[in-house]
């Protein structure tokens, strides 16, 4: 309801946070608010295979566990409409790791960015594409990368 829309962006823009995991870019596209939240949507996944997922911040304190690179077997979204100038991005597709030439694939300038985190107003939003499959919140990477993500938007130290 748009009484339930108000009290989500209150929220968050008077220091809340909030945590969004795969499909949450792909939801409420008649909502132009969102998308400010959020920071892009979902615009097909024209790959479900095993790809390399580049540490794209290795200094960032959410991701610097990792490494350089990472390999995960998951649904893959590309995203439109990114927000690039407001969006610190994490995680990004190596895209030599799949097929280009595939149906649906769209080449943006900002490439295929797979984890990133944003402000709102006073708070702290922070999203990843990854977590289709259920070997992925499997994974103790992906559970560490969550349990960081829900500290720092609840802006406790990692």
């Amino acid at each position: 309801s748009n009484a339930q829309r108000v009290a989500f962006t209150d929220f968050i823009r008077a220091g809340g946070g909030f945590l969004g995991v795969h499909s949450a870019t792909d939801t409420f596209y008649q909502w132009p608010e969102y998308q400010k939240i959020i920071g892009g949507y979902f615009d097909q996944h024209p790959w479900h295979q095993a790809v390399i997922v580049e540490v794209a911040d290795r200094d960032d304190p959410l991701v610097a566990f990792l490494g350089e690179t990472i390999t995960v077997t998951d649904e893959i979204y590309q995203i439109r409409d990114f927000d690039v100038g407001g969006s610190r991005v994490l995680l990004r597709l190596d895209p030599t790791s799949v097929d280009l030439t595939r149906p649906n694939v769209r080449r943006d300038p900002y490439g295929w960015p797979l984890a990133w985190t944003r402000s709102y107003g006073g708070g702290r939003v922070f999203y990843t594409a990854l977590g289709h499959e259920e070997t992925v919140w499997r994974d103790s990477r992906f559970q560490k990368l969550l349990r960081n993500a829900a500290l720092w938007v609840l802006r406790q130290p990692p």
